[in-house]
């Protein structure tokens, strides 16, 4: 039986950014700006916590003419769970995130 493991702090930080606005879609350079995340870290990330079913993605058509589809993102239920048993872990211990 395969154990749970725990989430990274990057994870962490992701899941807080997103649980903010659980229903609201999110592009990946505004969740960058927010998490200071680097998109070799967040884009993986994204995908990994897609394919377990944290987030979900769809592509979005542009809000200006001329410009390129981009995939959104946002928390699942399973994902805003999580987001919410973690913080609610964390507030417990005492442990606070250090900012970058």
């Amino acid at each position: 039986m395969a154990t749970a493991r725990r989430p990274s702090k990057q994870m962490l930080r992701l899941l807080d950014a997103l649980s903010v606005t659980p229903n609201e879609w999110r592009h990946g350079y505004d969740i960058i700006k927010e998490t200071g995340l680097l998109s070799g870290t967040l884009y993986p990330l994204l995908m990994r916590m897609t394919d377990q079913g944290l987030v979900e993605a769809e592509w979005r058509e542009p809000a200006q003419p001329g410009r390129p589809a981009r995939h959104a993102y946002r928390l699942t239920a399973q994902g805003l769970a999580l987001a919410r048993a973690t913080a609610d872990e964390r507030a417990s211990s005492g442990f606070k995130e250090v900012s970058v």
